[in-house]
């Protein structure tokens, strides 16, 4: 679990990055997750757009990508998705230390 100064820090990372994923009308489905996963696991930090055609509520979006990739969400904001999860091999973050 994510503390306040953790997902501070995670949501002034991720401003500068561009969504690199899209939630359309399909929505989210085994192989998107799969493939966020994958890339989870490169880049730790993520954005997910959300596009408006897309049937499902984006916190249900959010819901299933975390739940379905065992990340964490660091915020939802407009109809973006920021998704955090530590990398096992690529570590390029340094959280904030918990006290």
């Amino acid at each position: 679990m994510l503390t306040g100064k953790q997902k501070r820090y995670l949501r002034a990372e991720a401003h500068h990055l561009s969504p690199i994923f899209q939630v359309g009308k399909g929505g989210v489905n085994d192989n998107m997750i799969k493939q966020v996963r994958e890339a989870l696991e490169a880049r730790e930090l993520l954005k997910i757009s959300v596009l408006q055609n897309c049937e499902q509520d984006k916190d249900d979006v959010a819901t299933m990508i975390t739940k379905g990739t065992r990340a964490e969400l660091v915020q939802i904001i407009g109809n973006i998705v920021v998704v955090y999860k530590e990398s096992r091999e690529n570590k390029k973050l340094e959280l904030p230390k918990v006290k």
